[in-house]
Protein backbone atom coordinates (compact mmCIF):
# COMPACT_ATOMS: atom_id res chain seq x y z
CA UNK A 1 0.00 0.00 0.00
CA UNK A 2 1.14 3.41 -0.58
CA UNK A 3 1.95 5.74 2.58
CA UNK A 4 0.37 9.32 2.38
CA UNK A 5 2.06 12.38 4.56
CA UNK A 6 -0.28 15.60 4.12
CA UNK A 7 1.74 18.25 5.27
CA UNK A 8 -0.77 21.42 6.55
CA UNK A 9 0.47 25.07 8.52
CA UNK A 10 -0.60 26.95 10.93
CA UNK A 11 -0.53 30.20 12.18
CA UNK A 12 0.86 32.74 9.42
CA UNK A 13 2.37 31.34 5.94
CA UNK A 14 5.59 31.23 4.64
CA UNK A 15 7.16 28.91 7.70
CA UNK A 16 8.25 26.63 5.31
CA UNK A 17 6.05 24.01 4.35
CA UNK A 18 7.44 23.52 1.16
CA UNK A 19 10.98 22.79 2.66
CA UNK A 20 9.31 20.86 5.39
CA UNK A 21 7.75 18.80 2.57
CA UNK A 22 10.89 18.60 0.24
CA UNK A 23 13.24 17.29 3.64
CA UNK A 24 10.42 14.50 4.66
CA UNK A 25 9.92 13.42 1.22
CA UNK A 26 14.03 13.55 1.08
CA UNK A 27 14.61 11.29 3.92
CA UNK A 28 12.12 8.75 2.80
CA UNK A 29 14.12 8.69 -0.18
CA UNK A 30 17.05 8.59 1.43
CA UNK A 31 15.34 4.94 3.30
CA UNK A 32 15.57 3.57 0.01
CA UNK A 33 11.89 4.37 -0.50
CA UNK A 34 10.19 5.31 -3.75
CA UNK A 35 9.08 8.63 -2.65
CA UNK A 36 7.53 11.92 -4.59
CA UNK A 37 5.89 15.00 -3.39
CA UNK A 38 2.81 16.59 -4.68
CA UNK A 39 2.11 20.49 -3.92
CA UNK A 40 -1.75 21.57 -3.80
CA UNK A 41 -2.17 25.18 -4.51
CA UNK A 42 -5.70 26.34 -3.32
CA UNK A 43 -5.77 29.38 -5.73
CA UNK A 44 -8.41 29.31 -8.31
CA UNK A 45 -5.15 30.09 -10.76
CA UNK A 46 -4.88 27.03 -12.94
CA UNK A 47 -1.24 27.27 -13.06
CA UNK A 48 1.52 29.89 -11.90
CA UNK A 49 2.13 31.00 -15.60
CA UNK A 50 0.81 34.27 -15.06
CA UNK A 51 1.32 35.07 -11.50
CA UNK A 52 3.34 38.26 -10.93
CA UNK A 53 6.54 37.24 -9.15
CA UNK A 54 6.09 39.56 -6.36
CA UNK A 55 2.98 38.40 -5.55
CA UNK A 56 4.02 34.22 -5.67
CA UNK A 57 7.63 34.16 -5.72
CA UNK A 58 8.86 32.74 -9.32
CA UNK A 59 7.20 30.60 -11.86
CA UNK A 60 9.20 27.31 -11.77
CA UNK A 61 9.04 25.58 -15.20
CA UNK A 62 9.07 21.35 -15.56
CA UNK A 63 10.44 19.51 -18.45
CA UNK A 64 6.81 19.11 -19.58
CA UNK A 65 6.37 22.77 -19.94
CA UNK A 66 4.35 23.01 -16.70
CA UNK A 67 4.77 26.24 -14.87
CA UNK A 68 4.15 25.62 -11.43
CA UNK A 69 4.67 26.85 -7.68
CA UNK A 70 7.99 27.30 -6.59
CA UNK A 71 7.95 24.40 -3.78
CA UNK A 72 8.49 21.70 -7.08
CA UNK A 73 11.63 23.29 -7.11
CA UNK A 74 12.44 22.67 -3.99
CA UNK A 75 11.11 19.22 -3.89
CA UNK A 76 13.26 18.64 -7.66
CA UNK A 77 16.73 19.83 -5.80
CA UNK A 78 16.13 18.06 -2.41
CA UNK A 79 14.95 14.86 -3.88
CA UNK A 80 17.14 15.01 -7.13
CA UNK A 81 14.04 14.09 -9.30
CA UNK A 82 12.52 15.51 -12.06
CA UNK A 83 8.43 16.04 -11.61
CA UNK A 84 5.51 16.50 -13.83
CA UNK A 85 2.81 19.25 -14.04
CA UNK A 86 0.58 16.69 -12.36
CA UNK A 87 2.21 17.12 -9.72
CA UNK A 88 0.81 20.61 -8.84
CA UNK A 89 -2.81 20.33 -7.87
CA UNK A 90 -4.42 23.47 -7.94
CA UNK A 91 -8.15 24.91 -7.94
CA UNK A 92 -8.09 26.05 -11.07
CA UNK A 93 -7.34 22.53 -12.51
CA UNK A 94 -9.72 21.11 -10.24
CA UNK A 95 -12.93 23.14 -10.92
CA UNK A 96 -12.23 23.01 -14.68
CA UNK A 97 -12.14 19.17 -14.53
CA UNK A 98 -15.51 18.99 -12.48
CA UNK A 99 -17.19 21.59 -14.69
CA UNK A 100 -16.14 20.12 -17.68
CA UNK A 101 -17.30 16.29 -17.20
CA UNK A 102 -20.46 18.39 -15.72
CA UNK A 103 -20.77 19.68 -19.55
CA UNK A 104 -20.30 16.28 -21.05
CA UNK A 105 -23.00 14.68 -18.49
CA UNK A 106 -20.60 12.44 -16.74
CA UNK A 107 -22.11 12.64 -13.69
CA UNK A 108 -25.69 11.58 -14.36
CA UNK A 109 -27.70 14.43 -13.64
CA UNK A 110 -26.42 14.98 -10.22
CA UNK A 111 -26.25 17.85 -8.77
CA UNK A 112 -22.54 19.21 -8.89
CA UNK A 113 -20.96 19.82 -5.15
CA UNK A 114 -18.02 20.02 -3.47
CA UNK A 115 -19.05 17.23 -2.00
CA UNK A 116 -18.49 14.64 -3.33
CA UNK A 117 -17.62 15.61 -6.68
CA UNK A 118 -14.56 18.24 -6.22
CA UNK A 119 -13.51 16.26 -3.27
CA UNK A 120 -13.30 13.05 -5.32
CA UNK A 121 -11.63 15.00 -8.14
CA UNK A 122 -8.70 16.16 -5.91
CA UNK A 123 -8.34 12.46 -3.99
CA UNK A 124 -8.25 11.06 -8.00
CA UNK A 125 -5.30 13.47 -8.82
CA UNK A 126 -3.66 12.34 -5.65
CA UNK A 127 -3.84 9.09 -6.66
CA UNK A 128 -3.00 8.74 -9.86
CA UNK A 129 0.70 10.16 -8.82
CA UNK A 130 0.43 7.97 -5.90
CA UNK A 131 0.40 4.45 -8.15
CA UNK A 132 4.25 3.82 -8.65
CA UNK A 133 5.27 5.01 -5.34
CA UNK A 134 5.50 3.82 -1.82
CA UNK A 135 5.51 6.93 0.02
CA UNK A 136 3.83 10.05 -1.35
CA UNK A 137 3.93 13.66 0.44
CA UNK A 138 1.18 15.68 -0.33
CA UNK A 139 1.77 19.93 0.98
CA UNK A 140 -1.29 21.75 1.45
CA UNK A 141 -0.52 24.97 0.41
CA UNK A 142 -1.86 28.18 2.53
CA UNK A 143 -2.72 28.02 6.21
CA UNK A 144 -5.63 26.21 7.99
CA UNK A 145 -8.54 28.44 8.36
CA UNK A 146 -7.93 29.87 4.99
CA UNK A 147 -11.64 29.40 2.88
CA UNK A 148 -9.77 28.38 -0.34
CA UNK A 149 -8.17 25.28 1.49
CA UNK A 150 -10.82 23.53 2.92
CA UNK A 151 -11.97 21.63 -0.23
CA UNK A 152 -8.03 20.10 -0.16
CA UNK A 153 -8.29 19.45 3.68
CA UNK A 154 -11.79 17.69 3.61
CA UNK A 155 -10.33 15.17 0.56
CA UNK A 156 -7.41 14.66 2.77
CA UNK A 157 -9.91 13.66 5.55
CA UNK A 158 -11.38 11.28 3.80
CA UNK A 159 -8.48 9.40 2.34
CA UNK A 160 -7.37 8.75 5.75
CA UNK A 161 -10.70 6.61 6.27
CA UNK A 162 -11.03 5.55 2.82
CA UNK A 163 -6.92 4.06 2.80
CA UNK A 164 -7.01 3.42 5.91
CA UNK A 165 -5.57 4.79 9.43
CA UNK A 166 -2.26 3.14 9.01
CA UNK A 167 -1.53 4.50 5.55
CA UNK A 168 -2.32 8.47 5.90
CA UNK A 169 -0.38 10.40 8.48
CA UNK A 170 -0.76 14.30 9.26
CA UNK A 171 2.36 16.85 9.75
CA UNK A 172 1.41 20.00 10.76
CA UNK A 173 4.08 22.98 10.41
CA UNK A 174 3.57 25.72 12.96
CA UNK A 175 4.68 28.74 14.79
CA UNK A 176 6.43 29.33 17.98
CA UNK A 177 7.18 33.27 18.64
CA UNK A 178 9.16 34.48 21.51
CA UNK A 179 7.86 37.95 22.48
CA UNK A 180 10.55 39.39 23.48
CA UNK A 181 7.95 41.21 26.86
CA UNK A 182 7.96 38.24 28.56
CA UNK A 183 11.35 36.39 26.86
CA UNK A 184 9.64 32.85 26.89
CA UNK A 185 8.21 30.67 23.62
CA UNK A 186 4.98 30.76 23.40
CA UNK A 187 2.67 27.92 22.41
CA UNK A 188 -0.81 29.22 22.49
CA UNK A 189 -0.76 29.81 18.58
CA UNK A 190 -0.23 26.39 17.95
CA UNK A 191 -3.16 25.37 20.18
CA UNK A 192 -5.37 27.34 18.03
CA UNK A 193 -3.99 26.14 15.02
CA UNK A 194 -4.41 22.25 15.85
CA UNK A 195 -7.93 23.50 17.41
CA UNK A 196 -8.70 24.71 14.08
CA UNK A 197 -7.33 21.37 12.24
CA UNK A 198 -9.09 19.08 14.56
CA UNK A 199 -12.25 20.79 14.19
CA UNK A 200 -11.95 19.91 10.29
CA UNK A 201 -11.90 16.48 11.54
CA UNK A 202 -7.75 16.25 11.31
CA UNK A 203 -5.88 15.40 14.26
CA UNK A 204 -2.40 15.72 13.39
CA UNK A 205 0.38 13.13 14.06
CA UNK A 206 3.31 15.21 14.08
CA UNK A 207 3.96 18.79 14.57
CA UNK A 208 6.72 20.92 13.50
CA UNK A 209 7.28 23.54 15.35
CA UNK A 210 8.92 26.42 13.65
CA UNK A 211 10.87 28.99 16.03
CA UNK A 212 13.63 31.51 15.92
CA UNK A 213 15.40 28.95 18.55
CA UNK A 214 15.56 25.39 19.66
CA UNK A 215 12.12 24.50 21.21
CA UNK A 216 12.52 24.71 24.90
CA UNK A 217 11.43 21.51 26.74
CA UNK A 218 8.66 22.84 28.57
CA UNK A 219 6.88 24.40 25.03
CA UNK A 220 7.29 20.83 23.54
CA UNK A 221 5.36 19.61 26.90
CA UNK A 222 2.84 22.00 26.29
CA UNK A 223 1.86 21.34 22.67
CA UNK A 224 2.29 17.84 23.53
CA UNK A 225 -0.20 17.88 26.21
CA UNK A 226 -2.53 20.21 24.35
CA UNK A 227 -2.63 18.81 21.00
CA UNK A 228 -2.74 15.39 22.03
CA UNK A 229 0.55 14.72 20.12
CA UNK A 230 3.06 12.41 21.28
CA UNK A 231 6.05 14.55 22.66
CA UNK A 232 8.53 12.47 20.32
CA UNK A 233 6.34 13.98 17.22
CA UNK A 234 6.43 17.38 18.50
CA UNK A 235 9.91 18.39 16.53
CA UNK A 236 11.94 21.52 17.02
CA UNK A 237 12.75 23.35 13.68
CA UNK A 238 14.43 26.11 14.69
CA UNK A 239 16.20 28.84 11.79
CA UNK A 240 19.08 27.58 10.55
CA UNK A 241 21.95 28.93 8.22
CA UNK A 242 20.96 27.13 5.02
CA UNK A 243 17.60 25.27 4.30
CA UNK A 244 19.67 22.36 3.14
CA UNK A 245 20.23 22.01 6.90
CA UNK A 246 16.77 21.09 7.03
CA UNK A 247 16.64 17.30 6.81
CA UNK A 248 19.70 16.87 8.58
CA UNK A 249 17.71 18.50 11.69
CA UNK A 250 14.53 16.46 11.08
CA UNK A 251 16.56 13.23 11.03
CA UNK A 252 17.62 14.52 14.21
CA UNK A 253 14.74 15.17 15.78
CA UNK A 254 13.51 11.84 14.86
CA UNK A 255 10.71 12.44 12.62
CA UNK A 256 10.90 10.11 9.92
CA UNK A 257 11.35 7.15 12.47
CA UNK A 258 8.65 8.25 14.09
CA UNK A 259 6.56 8.22 11.08
CA UNK A 260 8.15 4.96 9.28
CA UNK A 261 6.33 3.71 12.54
CA UNK A 262 3.22 5.38 12.34
CA UNK A 263 2.62 4.40 9.09
CA UNK A 264 4.01 0.36 9.56
CA UNK A 265 6.94 1.13 7.15
CA UNK A 266 10.06 -1.03 7.96
CA UNK A 267 12.38 1.45 9.96
CA UNK A 268 16.05 1.73 7.91
CA UNK A 269 18.95 4.09 8.07
CA UNK A 270 18.99 6.99 5.63
CA UNK A 271 22.43 7.42 3.65
CA UNK A 272 22.95 11.07 4.21
CA UNK A 273 26.50 10.91 4.08
CA UNK A 274 26.91 13.14 0.58
CA UNK A 275 24.12 15.29 1.58
CA UNK A 276 25.85 15.74 5.27
CA UNK A 277 29.12 16.33 3.69
CA UNK A 278 27.89 19.07 1.26
CA UNK A 279 25.98 20.86 4.22
CA UNK A 280 29.32 21.01 5.74
CA UNK A 281 31.39 21.86 3.01
CA UNK A 282 29.23 25.03 2.02
CA UNK A 283 28.85 25.86 6.03
CA UNK A 284 32.98 25.67 6.08
CA UNK A 285 33.61 28.10 3.19
CA UNK A 286 35.88 30.83 4.03
CA UNK A 287 37.05 32.80 0.47
CA UNK A 288 33.61 34.67 -1.15
CA UNK A 289 32.65 36.26 -4.16
CA UNK A 290 30.65 39.08 -4.75
CA UNK A 291 27.78 38.92 -7.74
CA UNK A 292 25.33 41.43 -8.67
CA UNK A 293 21.55 40.15 -9.48
CA UNK A 294 20.24 43.00 -11.81
CA UNK A 295 16.60 41.95 -12.08
CA UNK A 296 13.25 43.98 -11.55
CA UNK A 297 11.67 41.98 -8.66
CA UNK A 298 14.57 42.08 -6.40
CA UNK A 299 12.93 43.32 -3.38
CA UNK A 300 11.09 39.76 -3.13
CA UNK A 301 14.50 36.92 -3.35
CA UNK A 302 11.93 34.35 -4.04
CA UNK A 303 11.10 35.95 -7.51
CA UNK A 304 14.99 34.30 -8.10
CA UNK A 305 14.95 31.74 -5.51
CA UNK A 306 16.28 29.16 -8.50
CA UNK A 307 18.93 31.57 -9.35
CA UNK A 308 20.29 31.75 -5.68
CA UNK A 309 20.00 28.29 -5.20
CA UNK A 310 22.03 27.80 -8.21
CA UNK A 311 24.46 29.93 -7.13
CA UNK A 312 24.65 28.06 -3.63
CA UNK A 313 24.93 24.75 -5.43
CA UNK A 314 28.12 26.27 -7.58
CA UNK A 315 29.34 27.37 -4.23
CA UNK A 316 29.99 24.14 -2.97
CA UNK A 317 31.61 23.40 -6.35
CA UNK A 318 34.11 26.10 -6.66
CA UNK A 319 34.72 26.12 -2.93
CA UNK A 320 33.90 29.53 -2.81
CA UNK A 321 30.69 31.12 -0.97
CA UNK A 322 28.55 33.40 -3.12
CA UNK A 323 27.39 36.77 -2.10
CA UNK A 324 24.75 38.46 -3.73
CA UNK A 325 24.21 41.93 -5.02
CA UNK A 326 20.93 42.51 -5.49
CA UNK A 327 20.03 45.51 -7.48
CA UNK A 328 17.20 46.98 -8.80
CA UNK A 329 17.45 47.51 -12.48
CA UNK A 330 15.43 50.67 -12.69
CA UNK A 331 18.24 51.93 -9.90
CA UNK A 332 20.58 51.37 -12.41
CA UNK A 333 18.97 53.69 -14.71
CA UNK A 334 18.68 56.31 -12.07
CA UNK A 335 22.28 55.92 -10.40
CA UNK A 336 24.22 54.36 -13.01
CA UNK A 337 26.46 51.33 -13.22
CA UNK A 338 28.05 52.48 -9.81
CA UNK A 339 25.85 50.57 -7.99
CA UNK A 340 28.29 47.79 -9.40
CA UNK A 341 30.89 48.67 -8.79
CA UNK A 342 33.50 46.36 -6.83
CA UNK A 343 31.34 42.71 -7.82
CA UNK A 344 32.91 40.07 -9.34
CA UNK A 345 29.97 38.67 -11.70
CA UNK A 346 27.05 39.90 -13.14
CA UNK A 347 23.52 37.99 -13.95
CA UNK A 348 21.01 39.19 -15.83
CA UNK A 349 17.73 37.22 -15.44
CA UNK A 350 14.73 36.73 -17.05
CA UNK A 351 11.72 38.36 -16.72
CA UNK A 352 9.02 40.44 -19.05
CA UNK A 353 8.26 43.77 -19.62
CA UNK A 354 9.44 47.11 -20.13
CA UNK A 355 10.22 48.35 -16.75
CA UNK A 356 14.28 48.58 -15.72
CA UNK A 357 14.87 47.11 -19.38
CA UNK A 358 17.41 50.25 -19.81
CA UNK A 359 19.15 49.05 -16.94
CA UNK A 360 19.86 45.74 -17.38
CA UNK A 361 21.12 46.35 -20.65
CA UNK A 362 23.41 49.14 -18.81
CA UNK A 363 24.54 46.54 -16.31
CA UNK A 364 25.31 44.14 -19.51
CA UNK A 365 27.21 46.67 -21.05
CA UNK A 366 29.34 47.42 -18.18
CA UNK A 367 29.89 43.66 -17.87
CA UNK A 368 31.13 43.41 -21.43
CA UNK A 369 33.19 46.55 -21.45
CA UNK A 370 35.17 45.82 -18.31
CA UNK A 371 35.52 41.94 -19.18
CA UNK A 372 33.19 41.11 -15.66
CA UNK A 373 32.22 37.64 -15.94
CA UNK A 374 28.42 37.21 -17.15
CA UNK A 375 25.57 35.43 -17.09
CA UNK A 376 22.27 36.66 -19.10
CA UNK A 377 19.12 34.34 -18.76
CA UNK A 378 16.12 34.31 -20.90
CA UNK A 379 14.99 38.19 -21.18
CA UNK A 380 18.42 38.57 -20.16
CA UNK A 381 19.75 36.88 -23.24
CA UNK A 382 17.58 38.91 -25.54
CA UNK A 383 18.71 41.92 -23.91
CA UNK A 384 22.49 40.84 -24.42
CA UNK A 385 21.76 41.00 -27.98
CA UNK A 386 19.99 44.08 -28.07
CA UNK A 387 23.00 45.63 -26.18
CA UNK A 388 25.14 44.08 -28.77
CA UNK A 389 23.38 45.55 -31.42
CA UNK A 390 23.58 49.19 -30.63
CA UNK A 391 26.66 49.70 -29.17
CA UNK A 392 29.29 47.73 -31.59
CA UNK A 393 27.05 46.86 -34.15
CA UNK A 394 25.41 51.09 -34.18
CA UNK A 395 22.50 50.16 -34.81
CA UNK A 396 20.49 52.98 -32.95
CA UNK A 397 17.11 52.39 -31.77
CA UNK A 398 17.54 48.16 -31.96
CA UNK A 399 15.67 46.72 -29.61
CA UNK A 400 12.99 43.89 -29.11
CA UNK A 401 9.62 44.14 -30.63
CA UNK A 402 8.41 42.98 -26.89
CA UNK A 403 9.53 46.41 -25.84
CA UNK A 404 9.30 48.41 -28.87
CA UNK A 405 6.75 47.00 -31.60
CA UNK A 406 7.87 49.78 -33.61
CA UNK A 407 11.75 49.47 -33.68
CA UNK A 408 13.85 50.15 -36.78
CA UNK A 409 15.87 47.07 -35.83
CA UNK A 410 13.56 44.21 -34.35
CA UNK A 411 16.74 41.90 -33.40
CA UNK A 412 14.51 40.09 -31.19
CA UNK A 413 11.03 39.24 -32.35
CA UNK A 414 7.95 37.00 -31.73
CA UNK A 415 8.52 33.66 -32.62
CA UNK A 416 5.75 33.27 -35.60
CA UNK A 417 3.18 30.53 -34.01
CA UNK A 418 3.26 33.27 -30.91
CA UNK A 419 1.34 36.07 -33.13
CA UNK A 420 -2.75 36.36 -33.08
CA UNK A 421 -2.81 34.33 -29.82
CA UNK A 422 -6.07 35.63 -27.50
CA UNK A 423 -4.79 33.87 -24.48
CA UNK A 424 -1.38 34.27 -22.46
CA UNK A 425 -1.17 31.06 -19.78
CA UNK A 426 0.48 28.03 -20.68
CA UNK A 427 1.20 29.65 -24.34
CA UNK A 428 4.88 30.08 -24.67
CA UNK A 429 7.70 27.74 -25.53
CA UNK A 430 7.40 26.04 -22.26
CA UNK A 431 9.59 23.15 -21.25
CA UNK A 432 12.97 21.07 -22.06
CA UNK A 433 13.85 21.27 -25.50
CA UNK A 434 17.09 20.04 -27.24
CA UNK A 435 20.08 22.15 -27.83
CA UNK A 436 22.72 21.32 -29.62
CA UNK A 437 26.07 22.91 -28.77
CA UNK A 438 28.64 23.83 -31.06
CA UNK A 439 32.49 22.25 -30.83
CA UNK A 440 35.51 24.56 -29.61
CA UNK A 441 32.99 26.74 -27.66
CA UNK A 442 32.66 27.89 -24.12
CA UNK A 443 29.74 26.35 -24.13
CA UNK A 444 30.83 23.12 -24.89
CA UNK A 445 33.78 23.09 -22.57
CA UNK A 446 30.88 23.82 -19.74
CA UNK A 447 28.68 21.18 -20.88
CA UNK A 448 30.65 18.69 -21.70
CA UNK A 449 28.84 17.52 -24.55
CA UNK A 450 26.87 18.25 -27.87
CA UNK A 451 23.10 17.54 -27.27
CA UNK A 452 21.52 18.92 -23.78
CA UNK A 453 18.16 19.43 -22.86
CA UNK A 454 16.95 22.82 -20.79
CA UNK A 455 13.64 24.02 -20.20
CA UNK A 456 12.44 27.18 -21.87
CA UNK A 457 10.22 30.00 -20.94
CA UNK A 458 9.31 33.06 -23.79
CA UNK A 459 7.61 33.69 -26.18
CA UNK A 460 10.10 36.73 -27.87
CA UNK A 461 13.70 35.16 -29.37
CA UNK A 462 16.52 35.89 -31.61
CA UNK A 463 15.40 37.39 -35.07
CA UNK A 464 17.61 34.88 -37.44
CA UNK A 465 17.85 38.29 -40.13
CA UNK A 466 20.44 39.57 -37.65
CA UNK A 467 22.16 36.19 -36.59
CA UNK A 468 25.07 36.76 -39.65
CA UNK A 469 25.49 40.31 -38.80
CA UNK A 470 26.17 39.48 -35.07
CA UNK A 471 28.44 36.76 -35.96
CA UNK A 472 30.47 38.82 -38.49
CA UNK A 473 31.09 41.44 -35.64
CA UNK A 474 32.43 38.40 -32.81
CA UNK A 475 29.25 37.61 -31.14
CA UNK A 476 29.51 33.61 -31.21
CA UNK A 477 25.62 31.50 -31.11
CA UNK A 478 27.35 28.60 -29.75
CA UNK A 479 23.62 26.82 -29.29
CA UNK A 480 21.30 26.20 -31.36
CA UNK A 481 17.47 24.40 -30.98
CA UNK A 482 17.56 21.29 -31.73
CA UNK A 483 13.96 21.01 -33.09
CA UNK A 484 14.52 24.28 -34.95
CA UNK A 485 17.72 25.33 -36.38
CA UNK A 486 16.52 29.15 -36.80
CA UNK A 487 15.85 29.41 -32.64
CA UNK A 488 19.39 30.72 -31.23
CA UNK A 489 20.43 29.23 -27.83
CA UNK A 490 23.27 30.33 -26.31
CA UNK A 491 25.47 33.31 -27.24
CA UNK A 492 28.84 34.06 -26.34
CA UNK A 493 31.83 36.14 -26.37
CA UNK A 494 35.13 35.09 -26.67
CA UNK A 495 37.25 38.21 -26.13
CA UNK A 496 36.50 38.24 -22.92
CA UNK A 497 36.92 36.07 -19.88
CA UNK A 498 33.14 34.52 -19.00
CA UNK A 499 30.56 36.35 -21.05
CA UNK A 500 27.58 33.69 -21.48
CA UNK A 501 23.73 33.94 -22.36
CA UNK A 502 20.76 31.62 -22.68
CA UNK A 503 17.74 31.58 -23.97
CA UNK A 504 16.48 28.88 -21.32
CA UNK A 505 16.64 28.74 -17.89
CA UNK A 506 19.75 26.83 -16.75
CA UNK A 507 18.75 27.19 -12.80
CA UNK A 508 15.87 25.29 -12.91
CA UNK A 509 17.64 21.90 -13.32
CA UNK A 510 20.94 22.90 -10.96
CA UNK A 511 21.03 20.22 -8.35
CA UNK A 512 22.86 20.78 -4.96
CA UNK A 513 25.12 17.95 -6.11
CA UNK A 514 25.32 18.92 -9.67
CA UNK A 515 25.14 22.55 -10.46
CA UNK A 516 24.33 24.13 -13.65
CA UNK A 517 27.26 23.49 -15.94
CA UNK A 518 27.09 28.05 -16.31
CA UNK A 519 26.21 29.11 -12.90
CA UNK A 520 29.56 26.58 -12.34
CA UNK A 521 31.10 28.54 -14.79
CA UNK A 522 30.30 31.89 -13.16
CA UNK A 523 31.50 31.42 -10.09
CA UNK A 524 34.88 29.88 -11.27
CA UNK A 525 35.75 32.87 -13.30
CA UNK A 526 34.44 35.16 -10.47
CA UNK A 527 36.59 33.39 -8.12
CA UNK A 528 39.66 33.79 -10.38
CA UNK A 529 38.91 37.21 -11.09
CA UNK A 530 39.16 37.75 -7.31
CA UNK A 531 41.95 35.29 -6.38
CA UNK A 532 43.32 34.45 -9.45
CA UNK A 533 44.37 31.03 -11.33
Amino acid sequence: MTKFIFVTGGVVSGLGKGITSASVGMLFKARGFRTTNIKIDPYLNYDAGTMNPYQHGEVFVLDDGGEVDLDLGNYERFLDTSLSFDHNITTGKVYSAVIEKERKGEYLGATVQVIPHITNEIKERIRRIARDYDVVVVEIGGTVGDIESMPFLEAARQMQIEEGRENVAFVHVTYVPRLRVVGEQKTKPTQHSVKELRSLGIQPDAIVARSEDPLEDSARRKISLFTNVPEEAVVSAYDVEDTYEVPLMLEKEGLPAYLSRRLGLPEREPDLEAWREMVERYKSLTDTVEIAIVGKYVKLADSYLSIKEALKHSSVANDVKVKIRWVEAEEVERRGVKLLEGVDGIIVPGGFGARGTEGKMMAIRYARENNIPFLGICFGFQLTVVEFARNVLGLEGAHSTEIDPQTPYPVVDLMPEQRDLDRLGGTMRLGAYPVHIKPNTLARRLYGREIVYERHRHRWEVNPDYVEKFEEAGLVFSGIAGDDERRMEILELPTNDYFIATQFHPEFKSRPMRPAPVFRGLVEAAKKKKYGS
